[in-house]
């Protein structure tokens, strides 16, 4: 069994713009995978502690390895811990059995983390958004900025990115793509002031105690948002309309599943038999509650990568990206 640690990964200077990719074939096809609902324990609710693990079986028709494989990820949070969250994934072969490796999957959180939000802004954000929102600025923030520029950087027009303020992190991101002229930045002192006019509101938070605003007066006409851990926007649950999610399995448990007004998995979107957004006024939420599937098909190619010793990006991993 191979050991594949974070260096390891990052050796394979791996492309954003192949994070979507991968991401984009196992949302298409995600019916064909065996995905049961992630198990999330809170030993100490008080603490903010969490443990989540996460299991997925992917068939050998769409496994990039040719032959069915499944792991479990394992995603703790500490927040005394420096970095507070941490992940760790099984891989196996899941026709024989046979164990392939424990691989560090904080780089795989992260990247198929971004993948999928940015996915969600190119499916579901009005054609002609310009006002991109964002709160919880660390790693998976970051992903989501840097695979959105990759993928679209031959025809990326001016974005304004409004950053929450919070411990000088909003320096820190305006630092990190200072590079990208299309990019302007700006910042808000408060979730109001940051959600107010935004066309896409991303929410990389990983702990809210109650909803950022009180009502829906606060959220424009035509805006997406993608809350990546679910946190802060359940009011919009009741007056939005139409909500998505990449598992009904993950979301069914919602207070407020019942009172969507529209309902679909992201997949049927994506394979039209559901429609997405059908015009610019429509207020749409995406909870992208990050499924394993992702997880497991980003191990296998990294496996596989590893492997090979391949590289297939264009340049070098950034260490700036992480801190």
């Amino acid at each position: 069994m191979k050991i594949i640690t974070f260096d390891d990964i990052a050796a394979l200077r791996i492309n954003p713009a192949v994070c979507y990719n991968w991401v984009e074939h196992v949302i298409k096809n995600k019916e064909l995978a065996l995905l049961p609902p992630k198990i999330s324990m809170k030993p100490f609710p008080s603490e903010k502690i969490f443990c989540n693990v996460m299991p997925c079986v992917i068939p050998g028709e769409i496994s990039p390895l040719g032959f069915s494989v499944g792991g479990v990820k394992i995603v703790t949070r500490y927040p005394q811990r420096q970095p507070a969250l941490d992940s760790k994934l099984f891989l196996f072969n899941a026709d024989t059995g046979e164990n392939l490796a424990l691989i560090d999957a904080n780089f795989i959180t992260a990247m198929r983390t971004g993948a999928v939000a940015a996915h969600s802004i190119k499916l579901f954000a009005r054609h002609d958004y310009n006002n991109l929102a964002i709160m919880g600025l660390g790693n998976t923030a970051r992903a989501v900025v840097q695979i959105l520029a990759e993928i679209e950087k031959e025809s990326w027009r001016e974005i304004n990115i409004k950053l929450l303020e919070y411990k000088s992190q909003e320096i820190l991101f305006t630092e990190r793509f200072k590079n990208y002229s299309n990019l302007k930045f700006e910042y808000a002192s408060s979730p109001e002031a940051l959600i107010q006019d935004s066309d896409v509101i991303l929410s990389a938070v990983t702990y809210a105690a109650k909803d950022f605003c009180p009502d829906n007066n606060y959220f424009k006409e035509g805006v997406l948002v993608v809350p990546v851990h679910t946190l802060g926007f359940t009011n919009c649950d009741l007056f939005f309309d139409k909500i998505y999610a990449d598992d009904t399995g993950h979301v069914r448990h919602f207070k407020n599943f019942a009172k969507f007004k529209f309902f679909s998995e992201v997949c049927e979107v994506v394979n039209k038999n559901s429609p997405g957004r059908e015009n610019d006024r429509e207020r749409i939420l995406v909870y992208n509650i990050g499924i394993s599937l992702h997880d497991i098909y980003f191990a296998a190619n990294i496996y596989k990568l590893c492997d090979s010793s391949m590289s297939i990006n264009f340049h070098e991993p950034d260490a700036k990206f992480w801190l």
